[in-house]
């Protein structure tokens, strides 16, 4: 298999390159995301490393669809490519892909003890440190604070709040003008993303998490309903239906252009929001999502990525090496002044400035570090496959092919034959 045509095909663009140094210097190359500021942080981190140590480093830009991105990943990695050393992976991957990365373990020198601690777990499979962690992600509601006071509302408790609070919002604003106005956008294309909404609709009604952690399937439950069968109800009346089709740039596209009441988006959302250009710079305020009726709770999904070095790469040892550079504390400092990416060491959550960048860091902490986690670890190398199922269900509720009702109970089905196959 040629793997550069894979790479070529698959829409990679070479973002930057730099040249390399004379010596015993080592050309690595590292994937990067491209959701908001990631290219331009992972571009500026790396050259820096590329600096202090005489290496050079290419950056790759891959798809932002977490989706897209994971299958180009396996076709890259089933191949034995070394055209990538480095691999920015999602928190839910290690049990998927890391049978092709090396231990991380022998390089890191116990700076893997500074990092959240459920993250290097989650990040170790058969006792092997498979990934170093980058940042975290727990989904946040973002809100245009200068409406609710326009229009004297709070930030709305609870998701029939936010229903009501957002229709009166929308309707006022439409009266006034604004005939481009939605109440929310969210990640609503069938996707992963749509996977991690969706987990956050059902577990704050207390609905579980698809898959309970012995295994058992547990999706289809009253909660699970309740909470789908409200969601449903938003398209074309607080969320316009293109929605159905939304990433998490196309729901901060509307938002940041002040076509939207809320927005649940990742914290990287914030800098941008409040970057000189934005027409609602200063107009922002972030919450915890917010919680299914009184009983609820607030939840985010878990997310974040991490840093993983392919066990087929020519140079191990200087891609460990970058590695640990960009996930280290002043990295992490760094990407989180600048692009509000959040760290994955704790002691940043007090850096003063850190927190006057993102406010939101310290009075959310507790979102971030008690995220509701995707059932990847008990379903392992099947996650993918239940995800697809999952996500597939959701937006056939969400765009009327299919009740809420008749959507998780041919979910249960699907999710039960292939859990009798073994997770």
């Amino acid at each position: 298999m040629n793997t550069r045509a894979i790479i070529g095909a698959s829409a990679f663009v070479l973002a930057s390159a730099f040249a390399a140094m004379p010596g015993n210097a080592a050309t690595v190359s590292i994937s990067c995301g491209a959701v908001g500021l990631e290219l331009e942080l992972c571009r500026t981190g790396a050259e820096a490393w590329a600096k202090q140590t005489g290496n050079s480093v290419n950056i790759v830009s891959t798809p932002n669809s977490t989706t897209e991105r994971l299958a180009l990943y396996q076709q890259l990695l089933a191949a034995g490519a070394s055209d990538i050393d480095v691999f920015q992976i999602d928190v839910i991957w290690p049990g998927i892909l890391g049978t092709h990365f090396i231990d991380l373990a022998p390089h890191s020198k116990g700076a893997e003890q500074a990092h959240f601690s459920s993250i290097v777990e989650n990040n170790t499979v058969d006792g092997k440190l498979l990934a170093m962690p980058w940042f975290t992600d727990a989904g946040v509601l973002y809100y245009r604070s200068d409406l609710l006071e326009k229009y004297g509302e709070k930030v709305p408790a609870t998701w029939d709040e936010l229903t009501a609070t957002a229709k009166k919002i929308q309707d006022g604003e439409r009266a006034a003008g604004n005939d481009g106005m939605w109440g929310l956008v969210f990640q609503g294309r069938a996707y992963e993303g749509l996977t991690c909404d969706a987990l956050e609709w059902i577990d704050s009604y207390g609905g579980g998490s698809i898959v309970d952690s012995e295994g058992k399937v547990t999706v289809n439950n009253a909660n699970a309903l309740e909470a789908l069968t409200l969601a449903s109800s938003w398209i074309g009346e607080i969320a316009p239906e293109g929605v159905l089709n939304y990433a998490e740039e196309e729901a901060r596209g509307v938002f940041q252009s002040g076509n939207a009441v809320f927005m649940r988006n990742w914290p990287y959302a914030w800098a941008l929001g409040n970057s000189e250009d934005s027409p609602i710079k200063g107009k922002i305020g972030v919450a915890a999502l917010p919680k299914g009726g009184a009983e609820g709770k607030n939840t985010g999904t878990l997310g974040g990525w991490q840093l993983a070095v392919s066990r087929y790469s020519e140079n191990p040892e200087v891609a460990a090496d970058l590695v640990m550079y960009l996930t280290g504390p002043e990295e992490q400092r760094r990407r989180a002044v600048e692009g509000a990416y959040n760290p994955t060491i704790g002691d940043l959550y007090e850096d003063p400035a850190v927190l006057a960048a993102n406010p939101f860091f310290g009075e959310l902490y507790e979102t971030f570090t008690n995220a509701v986690a995707r059932p990847s670890r008990v379903t392992g190398a099947k996650y993918n496959q239940v995800s697809n199922e999952f996500w597939n269900a959701v937006h056939s509720s969400l765009s009327g092919t299919a009740t809420p009702e008749e959507a998780l109970t041919q979910l249960e089905s699907s999710l039960k034959r292939m859990s009798r196959r073994g997770w």
